[in-house]
């Protein structure tokens, strides 16, 4: 098991990162979608989501009406926090407003006529829940507070999308370990150390996963889930007791770093005098890898998601898979912003977030799953697969290895 740091230490760790990203990725980032001036405005206890990947630790929260400007001209860009000033913000951002009593729409139009923007972007989005975070009253007022001034407002959705979904080289390298934490685990849950077969339950296992993430000091993004696979069953209760020849498949993700993983693995029970699982159990993995390489083969810069998606499948079909993928980004979130390729119900085209291209230095949930029949059991088996990816210089990588071999119980 990787070592957990203390929350101090990630406290560092983090504001790093974000000082670097605010320094070398959001100026690239800006110029790219062309925004001038981009305002990030989140309300104590009903935060803009994407807000608090802004906030330097050990911030948790907005506070009142936390109000961010960024402003791109030539070859700067100024960071500016309108909100009370508070030690922690300084880490990253210039204080501008130093009386909490000013009227902070009044001080933001000045601020925007004083520096004459063309256009200022804020966080609304038809397409994607993670660039819709300004509420319809901070709108409302962000409105009033432009109204008369000779700049556009605009939707920043391609902007925010952007700052959510790029990772710096640091966070890339990071995600490695954030993996292999997630892959010990699910060793570790999908073993004789916490499955008796004839006692425990598909529910103890997810609880177990459950505690095991939280006494390491992280955090589950949601609850995981494990299910049974069984021979002359085709649908076995979460609440049913394990037992030999069972295919156990477990999906679980965490949060460390301000990073989400997600990841989806399988387990053979053995019957007594079964040293390992069936060969045929084990082709159809092999299936579910080669669906894996089969469609991040078709990732390339500039593709949208439901791009990707067709030649996937079109690939998969001429070797006889009977596939299904629905991979979705992930990053500050588990199921993030950016392109959407393929759902699990609706496997021909996604709208909106399939049409989204996909961008150098991202990361990706690779889920998917193939059907196979597996004779040793005389029926058709579901090989459900997930894996956290980064997309980087046009190649993918696959984030602290993969799952080539059922795990063993």
């Amino acid at each position: 098991m990787q070592t957990i740091l203390p929350l101090r230490e990630q406290a560092a760790i983090t504001n790093r990162w974000l000082q670097l990203r605010l320094e070398t990725l959001l100026p690239n980032l800006m110029e790219r979608e062309g925004i001038d001036m981009w305002v990030v405005i989140a309300r104590e206890n009903n935060e803009d989501q994407l807000a608090l990947s802004l906030l330097p630790a050990p911030l948790l929260s907005a506070s009142r009406r936390t109000m961010l400007v960024f402003f791109r001209q030539d070859d700067t860009l100024e960071r500016l926090n309108l909100s009370p000033k508070g030690s922690a913000m300084d880490l990253v951002y210039d204080s501008v407003r130093q009386d909490k009593q000013s009227d902070q729409w009044q001080f933001l139009r000045e601020l925007v006529a004083e520096r004459k923007p063309r256009t200022v972007a804020a966080n609304f989005s038809e397409t994607f829940a993670e660039a819709d975070g300004l509420t319809s009253t901070d709108h409302r007022l962000l409105q009033k507070a432009l109204a008369g001034l000779d700049v556009e407002l605009v939707s920043g959705e391609r902007l925010a999308v952007a700052w959510l979904e790029t990772r710096t080289t640091p966070e890339l390298e990071a995600y490695t370990g954030l993996n292999r934490i997630a892959h010990d685990i699910i060793a570790q849950a999908f073993s004789s150390k916490v499955i008796l077969p004839g006692v425990t339950t598909a529910v103890d296992v997810a609880w177990w996963m459950r505690q095991r993430i939280q006494d390491l000091g992280l955090r589950a993004w949601f609850h995981p889930t494990v299910n049974i696979q069984r021979q002359g069953d085709k649908a076995v209760p979460a609440e049913a007791v394990i037992q030999g020849g069972d295919l156990l498949h477990c999906d679980m993700g965490l949060v460390y770093l301000g990073l989400c993983t997600d990841t989806q693995q399988l387990a053979y029970v053995r019957r007594p005098g079964e040293e390992s699982a069936p060969q045929d159990l084990e082709r159809a993995l092999a299936a579910g890898n080669l669906l894996q390489d089969i469609t991040v083969a078709q990732f390339a810069i500039g593709k949208t998601g439901n791009q990707v998606l067709a030649d996937a499948l079109a690939q998969a079909s001429t070797q006889g898979l009977k596939a299904r993928v629905y991979t979705h980004p992930i990053g500050v979130h588990g199921h993030a912003a950016g392109p959407t390729i393929g759902l699990f119900d609706k496997q021909d085209f996604v709208a909106g977030s399939g049409d989204y291209p996909l961008y150098d230095n991202t990361c990706y949930a690779l889920e998917l799953n193939v059907i196979t029949s597996v004779p040793t059991l005389d029926q058709d088996v579901m090989i459900p697969l997930e894996q956290t990816v980064a997309f980087t210089q046009g190649k993918v990588q696959f984030l602290g290895g993969r799952q080539t071999r059922l795990h063993l119980i």
